[in-house]
């Protein structure tokens, strides 16, 4: 991160600074410390920055703890955590004198990241659900099965696969028996069934969402009851460790 900090912020000898050996290389980071403050920290005006441009001289420490002090600087440890704060500042000042710039990059990137681009493998990616001839296909699909078409394709398609997942399972295809209805259809359109909106198509609407509403408290109920005997059959053959077990004393 020390490297790629000093790259980012167009140091030209980025590449030879070494953490472990830079404060050990006095000319080295005097240069650094000199550079950050001339062309990206500015915290002096250029007369007050001789100081610390003064490289060669004894004096030089004595400038650069005064810096330190002058822009806020809380670390008081090595030389090496000071520079490394100064470096954090003049990535932060950087940023803020091309603040639109890099906003503008890190949308583009948040968008690209959020949008991953993914080769689907899955040939239904591939479709156009809106074209015509897939419209014409359900609609075909829909005829073969005897399913009532609704004005959008899409319901039908819906109809169709819960049709196919019910009745045509390899299950129900072994024994068909299991899923054909038996017995008298009961007349729910011709029964009274306590209400009456004052419109028969209303009424019969209502009746069918009140079929609606029974099926989906029937299906609600056959998951309660397959849960319960799943917790049963793990309950009623419990696994004993003969092992852990031990007689008297």
């Amino acid at each position: 991160m020390f490297k790629q900090k000093l790259k980012a912020l167009d140091y030209m000898y980025w590449d030879k600074v070494n953490a472990n050996e830079v404060t050990s290389d006095t000319e080295h980071f005097r240069k650094l410390v000199s550079w950050l403050e001339d062309q990206k920290i500015r915290h002096y005006t250029i007369e007050d920055r001789a100081g610390l441009r003064e490289i060669g001289s004894s004096n030089w420490d004595k400038s650069f703890d005064k810096f330190i002090q002058d822009v806020g600087c809380p670390v008081t440890s090595s030389n090496l955590d000071k520079l490394e704060w100064l470096i954090g500042l003049a990535v932060r000042l950087e940023y803020e004198d091309n603040l639109n710039k890099y906003q503008k990059v890190t949308k583009e990137k948040s968008a690209h990241d959020a949008v991953p681009s993914v080769k689907s493998t899955n040939p239904l990616d591939n479709l156009d659900f809106e074209s015509n001839e897939f419209k014409n296909r359900v609609s075909s699909l829909a005829k073969l099965l005897k399913i009532p078409q609704h004005p959008d394709h899409r319901v039908t398609l819906q109809a169709c696969s819960k049709h196919v997942v019910q009745r045509l399972n390899p299950n129900a295809l072994k024994n068909p028996s299991s899923v054909v209805i038996k017995g008298k259809p009961f007349p729910i359109m011709e029964t009274d069934m306590g209400f009456d909106m004052g419109d028969k198509v209303l009424n019969n609407t209502a009746k069918a969402l009140s079929l609606l509403y029974i099926q989906d408290l029937r299906n609600l109920q056959t998951g309660i009851n397959e849960a319960i005997v799943a917790v049963q059959n793990i309950t009623a053959d419990p696994k004993t460790d003969t092992r852990a077990g031990k007689v008297g004393r």
